[in-house]
Parts: C-alpha cells; sequence; structure tokens
C-alpha cells in the first residue's frame, strides 16, 4: 500500500458521501491506520459538489496530498444535473464522453450503476453504501471487508442495520462482477 492512501468519495449533496466517508474512516480506525478526514459541503444544501478526502496512514506524520501511484476510480454514471443545466442555461455532456475523459487521466475506471442496484434494497438513498461495497470489494485499500461490515454495524446498530448491510453487500458482489473500462 502506498503511505499515506488518499481516498476522495465526491457528488452532489443528498447523495449521503459524507456518510460514506465516514464508513470508510471508520473501517479505517477499526484495521489501526491513522486517519484524517476533510470535508468541503457548504453548497450541499443548494444541490451543489460535496468531498470528503480520507487520507490513511500507518505513521503518524505524513507529508503534502500527491499524485504518485495509480488513481482508480469507481463511478455511479446516473448523472445528477446541475441547477444551470436544469434552467437551460448550461448543457451536460453524454456521460460516455465523461468516463471516456476520467479514463484518460486514472490507471482504471470501474463503472458501477449503484442508483439501480440501491433500487434493489428499496431505495436510491442507499447508493452510497451500494459504492462502499464496491470500494470494499476492490483491493484498492487494505482495509478488510470485514472492518466495513464493522463499522456499518456499529454507525448503523441503532436504525436501519440490515438495510445498510444488505445495501453494502450488494456492491461486494456488483464489483466482483465490474471489469474496467
Amino acid at each position: 500500500m502506498e503511505d499515506p492512501l488518499n481516498i476522495i468519495v465526491t457528488g452532489v449533496g443528498g447523495q449521503g458521501n459524507i456518510q460514506a466517508s465516514y464508513i470508510i474512516a471508520s473501517a479505517a480506525l477499526i484495521e489501526g491506520f491513522h486517519v484524517s478526514v476533510g470535508e468541503t459541503y457548504g453548497a450541499a444544501q443548494r444541490g451543489g459538489s460535496v468531498t470528503s478526502h480520507i487520507r490513511l496512514s500507518r505513521e503518524r506524520q505524513y507529508g503534502p496530498l500527491t499524485q504518485e501511484g495509480k488513481v482508480h476510480v469507481i463511478v455511479n454514471p446516473r448523472p445528477v444535473y446541475p441547477i444551470d443545466v436544469l434552467a437551460g442555461e448550461a448543457i451536460y455532456p453524454p456521460i460516455n464522453k465523461v468516463l471516456s475523459a476520467i479514463k484518460e487521466l486514472v490507471f482504471s475506471v470501474h463503472v458501477v450503476e449503484a442508483t439501480e442496484l440501491a433500487k434493489k434494497v428499496g431505495d436510491v438513498i442507499f447508493q452510497n453504501v451500494v459504492m462502499v461495497g464496491c470500494l470494499a470489494a476492490s483491493e484498492f485499500t487494505p482495509i478488510k471487508t470485514e472492518a466495513f461490515r464493522t463499522a456499518i454495524t456499529e454507525l448503523f446498530a441503532d436504525k436501519g442495520l440490515d438495510i445498510n448491510l444488505k445495501a453494502f453487500e450488494i456492491g461486494v458482489e456488483e464489483f466482483k462482477r465490474t471489469k474496467p473500462l
């Protein structure tokens, strides 16, 4: 593993990105990593972007954010149109062009229809947990799948545990079938 390992969770407010970052960070803590999380979510209330930066390290001290090594992307291709697109003031690019542009910049891109998979659980709101399941199955991090399950169990012990675990397992299984672009 690269040390530190940087993970970025990004999307639009209301998708559960911050919750996903809590699950990932909690699983990393269970595995004994030092974890730092930084979130940007001020515009989320207006449908704006939300980004969580999660840094894992076996060491306490680590340097600045760099892009060394291989960058992997797991993406849900369902577009969430910004307000200017909905108002007709801008055009959203075709998703195949977006994916092609991402592929040019990174080592691998895995496309997961997380919104559709979350519908199998009963609500699209669980797409974030489906994506966490994909990350757990990906082996892009040294965090064991069981640590993710433990984190979900701890975070949702009071409410929604069964449905969150189901969404997670759907993501785990889906990623095993997913091939990179």
